[in-house]
């Protein structure tokens, strides 16, 4: 009787397991569930560097790869091939928002977000904004859904020009798109 050989995942094999799995656009993540074959020392930072065995990993069509095989699933992040499905680290989001464009005004505005990997979302109901604020210094942290349970950290520069946008609704400041109002801070808590 033979016994299989355990086999520990490595980015080469899943680039190989996408690669043969090719489709249009994302590939059905979803309705992939493979067996778990153990964690890869793959980390995504704050900042949305990817990371293989502590290495920044330099090539932009690589990272778009391994994003796009992206799942999130009870709160712990996977990369997912037909065949396999291993665990990675992210430190916060798995994407950054790195700019957005505005069409419309008032309650029809329409916030057209951007990733640091070519992913889109109109933020709505589909695709909410959240903020977070750190509980010691109320510093903000705001997020905007992507795909899938997986959302975006909204850069900086993004976020101050969100807040040029903001008004005042029902005792909160915040912005419209799609229809949707996000609160960004109560109005109470305004300077």
């Amino acid at each position: 009787m033979s016994r299989q050989k355990s086999v520990t995942p490595d980015a080469e094999g899943l680039v190989a397991s996408i690669t043969a799995a090719k489709t249009r656009g994302l590939p059905p993540v979803h309705l992939w569930n493979p067996p778990f074959c153990g964690d890869l020392d793959m980390r995504i930072a704050r900042d949305g560097t990817w990371f293989y065995q502590g290495t920044p990993i330099g090539r932009p069509g690589l990272v778009k790869l391994f994003s796009s095989i992206l799942k999130r699933e009870d709160g712990k992040y996977f990369l997912v091939t037909p065949v396999e499905k291993v665990g990675i680290t992210v430190d916060d989001a798995p994407f950054v928002a790195q700019d957005f464009e505005v069409s419309g005004t008032g309650m029809g505005q329409v916030l057209t977000f951007t990733t640091h990997v070519g992913d889109t979302a109109v933020a709505g109901p589909d695709h909410p904004i959240r903020v977070e604020r750190d509980a010691e210094t109320g510093e903000p942290s705001p997020y905007v859904l992507i795909r899938a349970d997986l959302e975006a950290l909204i850069d900086r520069k993004s976020f101050y020009r969100l807040v040029d946008l903001g008004v005042h609704h029902d005792d909160w400041f915040g912005v419209w798109s799609g229809d949707t109002f996000f609160g960004i801070i109560p109005s109470a808590e305004l300077p």
